[in-house]
């Protein structure tokens, strides 16, 4: 027994221990758990099993091939992962906000919102723009878009044959990029503070500074602006997404194998409801005062709780339900998420073990070997695009790459507010298309399309539109600019 003990005493060892007395130098190798995802997720389509044996494959490389010991990182790193507040906000978030989108479900609010909607919006086409500009105007934060607009317009999308995987086109393409280019979001505010702690103001405030990098977010306008043309036919939506979108129209079938066998239930029952008066103020009221209480606090777990309190306000007194039929809706949301909130930890503990092992070192060194200043706009947004897609960072990797690209503008003369909307163009391209990012796993959650589903079919016109049109605006302007 002593032995045994002995054994696993020198295995149990903390990542920051074992990685502070390793020296990781794999060189093109750390891409193999990406790849091992990536392949996985596509050939598998199984979301879980392709996480899984991506993690394996990391803390086995971390470990350096002993397996107790990559279950000692992957043991601890799991408690590490659990323990950080960010994650935790980031779960609590999503939690109360399926708790939220089932009570205002249960309500009918959001059935009366859809036929509200349904007065304007009474063909597909008008559908597939009203969820474009619906998704624009819920621009405070990317969680609240990606979960709050799929609850609003499923049941009108099903209803107009629109498939899932073009509806989660929709949502994760007003999403992060709207949130992007709107210096009040939550993007804006955090954006803004790493430009000021890299010194790239110019003399301007944080807000006035953001400002002025939002016309050099190439690739978050365009990514809007492609929205309509693929929903109008006016660009083509290439084989994966037209595929989805024949099969909703000719069979009616809106949601793929896969989706239907992950999916959570939510708006399209309406059977229940036959009979009963839906107001759409059960669903408006709840979601604004969400926003409202958001931008006044800019804390968005005060706003989800004070919005349950708000339900309960408004729903018992119409005897929509009764005080246990409330809780037993909230419970139903929260457990409903809890699939998402265990994909959001595997990817969390992906993302760390990645950047333990030198993942983002490794694509900065291979990025910067040759720095041209003309090119620099558009190296960083290739480098910092490549690492946001690959390892799923987006503010994370934001903090990483600002306090590079500051002093780098100084020493070179770069314009910084150009550089900054390469930076931020670069991790909204990660949000919007990176397999395991949180916001793309949250808009299949609210779709109800897995994330490879959507990978499957949004990827092809991400890549063809908004990133090759936008790294070619990041080329031209470091010509035009440095």
């Amino acid at each position: 027994m002593d032995k045994i003990s002995a054994l696993f005493d020198g295995v149990w060892t903390t990542m920051e221990d074992w990685g502070a007395a390793t020296t990781f130098n794999y060189g093109i190798a750390v891409l193999i758990p990406i790849l091992i995802v990536l392949v996985l997720a596509l050939v598998t389509k199984d979301t879980f099993v392709s996480f899984f044996a991506g993690i394996i494959a990391a803390f086995l490389m971390a470990a350096k091939g002993h397996p107790l010991v990559a279950v000692g990182l992957f043991m601890d790193q799991a408690y590490v992962t659990l323990c950080d507040d960010g994650t935790q906000w980031v779960l609590l978030v999503c939690g109360v906000f399926g708790g939220l989108i089932q009570l205002m479900t249960d309500s009918g609010g959001a059935l009366g919102f859809a036929g509200l909607a349904h007065k304007l919006l009474n063909s597909r086409k008008k559908t597939l723009i009203g969820t474009w500009i619906l998704g624009i105007i819920v621009f405070v934060d990317d969680y609240l878009n990606c979960l709050a607009v799929g609850a609003a317009v499923k049941p009108l999308c099903d209803e107009y044959k629109i498939s899932r995987e073009m509806l989660a086109f929709i949502i994760n393409s007003t999403g992060v990029v709207v949130c992007a280019i709107i210096p009040i979001s939550t993007w804006g505010v955090f954006m803004g503070g790493l430009m000021e702690e890299a010194d790239m103001l110019n003399g301007l405030s944080v807000v006035g500074a953001y400002t002025h990098a939002i016309p050099y977010m190439f690739y978050c306008i365009i990514a809007v602006i492609v929205v309509p043309l693929i929903c109008l036919g006016i660009l083509p939506k290439f084989k994966p997404m037209a595929a989805a979108e024949k099969r909703a129209i000719e069979t009616g079938e809106v949601l793929s194998e896969e989706s239907k066998a992950m999916a959570i239930e939510g708006l399209d029952d309406e059977a229940r409801f036959e009979g009963k008066k839906c107001r759409s103020v059960n669903f408006l009221i709840p979601l604004i005062f969400v926003a409202f209480i958001t931008i006044v606090t800019d804390d968005m777990v005060v706003a989800l709780l004070l919005s349950i309190i708000l339900c309960f306000i408004l729903y018992i007194p119409q005897r929509i339900m009764t005080p246990k039929e409330f809780t037993a809706s909230l419970m139903k949301g929260l457990t409903d998420m809890f699939g998402v909130l265990v994909l959001i930890i595997l990817a969390y503990m992906f993302i760390d073990v990645n950047t333990m092992m030198g993942l983002n070192e490794y694509v900065v060194k291979i990025c910067s070997a040759t720095i041209n200043p003309k090119l620099f706009p558009f190296i960083i947004f290739i480098g910092v695009g490549a690492m946001s897609f690959a390892s799923g960072c987006v503010w994370s990797l934001a903090a990483i790459a600002f306090p590079i690209v500051g002093p780098v503008c100084a020493a070179m003369g770069i314009n910084p507010f150009l550089c900054a909307g390469a930076v931020i163009s670069a991790v909204a391209f990660g949000g919007h298309i990176c397999l395991y990012a949180d916001t793309v796993l949250l808009t299949a959650a609210s779709t109800g399309a897995s994330n490879t589903d959507y990978f499957r079919s949004s990827s092809p016109i991400v890549m063809a539109y908004p990133f090759a049109i936008g790294a070619l605006a990041f080329l031209i302007a470091g010509f035009v600019m440095c």
